[in-house]
């Protein structure tokens, strides 16, 4: 076993980013300003559900805590990312690494669960339009999302007791812009097979449940149109689902892309991370309002309000 202990750790060293020292100003403003677009902009989707009455529907219900959770999984990683670019500081606090691990993993959970949930809102829209209502009730959203809070905060609770349990050695520097559950792992003097078949059991079952609920909606809401084939119910489905599809894409080709299809951290899954941590909780609410009507009215409705009491 190498020498030092979890309890003679104190802090750990954030590698960060691969930039040039003369490019860390630019890079700097960049990440600045994605950051503040992706706050701005999924609280003013949250504003514009809580507003208009007509986006008082199952569908912006759950999008709303999409957003929240987006604006939390940024918030997460980027601001003590932005610290350490400015201040040209690399430190940071063990109890400060635990905590980002876990609602690093709470958030992305979160996320995974509810783009799942709102899969199957989609399905039984389309494929159940007369029963929706019925179905979709109040109670039911609150549980679903209720639900995934308890399931993802209670899966990145697991994930950092186990964790803390472990000691880690001298080297203390991390390959990262943030504390990553498996980068850390790598670390451990400890045995972490626990972990990992903690990681690979319940986290792949969670994972490919909420990825088979979303191909098993589309897979048939495909089918429900396929069946009696039309234009207008082409461009209605796609209206509805190409929004949320794209999501999902966004989502899990970056997740797969850091934490599948990479053998080693080099700057490709740092790239990777990036998309996944900041780029696409930012792209979110371009997607949802730039492709969707009702957010759009609302969004004029708001501006036309703040005209008026000019």
């Amino acid at each position: 076993m190498r020498p030092e202990n979890q309890s003679s750790v104190s802090e750990f060293l954030l590698l960060g980013l691969p930039i040039q020292p003369g490019q860390k100003s630019l890079f700097f403003s960049l990440f600045l300003g994605m950051y503040l677009t992706t706050v701005l902009g999924n609280l003013l989707i949250i504003l514009l559900i809580r507003l208009d009455s007509r986006l008082h529907t199952p569908m912006y219900f759950f999008l709303s805590y999409l957003a929240l959770s987006d604006i939390s999984l940024s918030s997460v990683t980027v601001p003590k990312m932005l610290v350490n670019m400015r201040t040209q500081r690399q430190s940071i606090s063990y109890v400060g690494c635990i905590s980002q691990v876990y609602f690093f993993i709470s958030f992305a959970g979160l996320d995974n669960y509810l783009l799942a949930v709102m899969a199957y809102d989609r399905y039984v829209a389309i494929c159940h339009p007369l029963h929706y209502t019925t179905i979709m009730r109040e109670r039911l959203c609150t549980l679903l999302v209720a639900g995934s809070w308890m399931v993802s905060c209670g899966g990145a609770l697991l994930h950092t007791l186990l964790l803390v349990r472990l000691s880690f050695c001298a080297d203390i520097t991390i390959t990262h812009f943030f504390c990553d559950l498996i980068v850390l792992l790598k670390l451990s003097c400890s045995d972490i097979s626990l972990n990992m078949l903690v990681i690979f059991t319940e986290g792949g079952f969670i994972y490919l449940l909420s990825l088979g609920t979303i191909l098993g909606s589309y897979i048939r809401i495909g089918t429900i149109i396929l069946r009696v084939p039309s234009t207008k119910r082409l461009v209605k489905a796609f209206s509805t689902c190409g929004s949320h599809l794209l999501v999902v894409s966004l989502y899990y080709g970056t997740f797969a892309g850091v934490y599948f299809f990479s053998s080693s951290w080099d700057s490709k899954d740092i790239i990777a991370s990036v998309m996944y941590t900041i780029a696409t909780p930012m792209l979110n609410p371009f997607i949802y309002s730039l492709r969707n009507r009702d957010i759009k009215q609302a969004l004029e409705m708001c501006v036309d309000r703040l005209k008026f009491f000019k």
